[in-house]
């Protein structure tokens, strides 16, 4: 019965997140849904140590699908791969309930340090194609990271990340209950190169305004000062 109620979450979750999904058949054609079945029985044989029957199924498992997910890895409810060629998910990596992960994506590691040397990602988080979590660090709950970014610090709940090394560029109330997958937007993100740029031509601009009015003080200093020359000389030719 287990296995069935796995069968059946993995179905509502991709349906509900993928509308290029017509019916509950097409789902057992999914890239994302065989990755997770062959996780899921990877991951039982792990708990129980047999840890040649669990990398072989998930490695079995990778060359099918493009999906590699480490038996080892820890991962809640209602999570979904969308497309996933090239999703790499480490060994001590933990994940929350509700996680969306696009194509690309990787959850890995930053050496050969020993312990806990992947990501722990929070619940209701979304990270776009092609972005890398690296390292022990922590995403908190309801984050939303962009495409192509890289992500090597913890991130606090509510936050949205860009850029290579990703920094936050927007924070959501912490009870706005604002979830990223009810949407599932990549594309509306705030640009802080774009922002960055239009800072520094404001600055740009008043540089120029103070330096055209001080070249206008000095215009008007110099002609003032001719004058008060050409009177003195004045004054002078008539005394003599």
């Amino acid at each position: 019965m287990k296995f069935l109620d796995e069968i059946r979450e993995e179905i509502a979750v991709i349906r509900e997140r993928d509308p290029a999904m017509h019916s509950d058949l097409e789902v057992f054609l999914y890239p994302s849904f065989q990755a997770m079945m062959s996780y899921r029985r990877a991951h039982r044989h792990y708990l129980k140590k047999h840890y040649f029957r669990a990398r072989l199924i998930s490695q079995r498992s990778a060359r099918r699908t493009g999906i590699e997910i480490h038996p080892g890895a820890e991962i809640g409810k209602g999570f979904f791969i969308d497309h996933g060629t090239g999703v790499v998910i480490g060994e001590t990596s933990i994940i929350g309930d509700n996680v969306t992960l696009y194509q690309g994506v990787t959850l890995g590691g930053t050496g050969k340090e020993q312990g806990k040397r992947h990501p722990t990602i929070g619940s209701n988080v979304l990270i776009g194609a092609g972005a890398k979590v690296l390292g022990s660090c922590t995403i908190g709950d309801n984050c939303k990271i962009g495409a192509g970014s890289v992500v090597l610090e913890n991130i606090p709940s509510g936050s949205t990340v860009v850029g290579v090394p990703g920094r936050v560029v927007k924070q959501f109330m912490p009870n706005s209950g604002a979830r990223p997958q009810d949407t599932l937007d990549q594309v509306n993100f705030p640009d802080p190169v774009k922002t960055d740029i239009a800072c520094l031509y404001r600055a740009d601009s008043v540089l120029k305004n103070m330096i055209a009015g001080l070249e206008k003080s000095l215009s008007e200093e110099r002609e003032e000062r001719k004058r008060l020359e050409e009177l003195i000389r004045a004054k002078e030719s008539s005394n003599d």
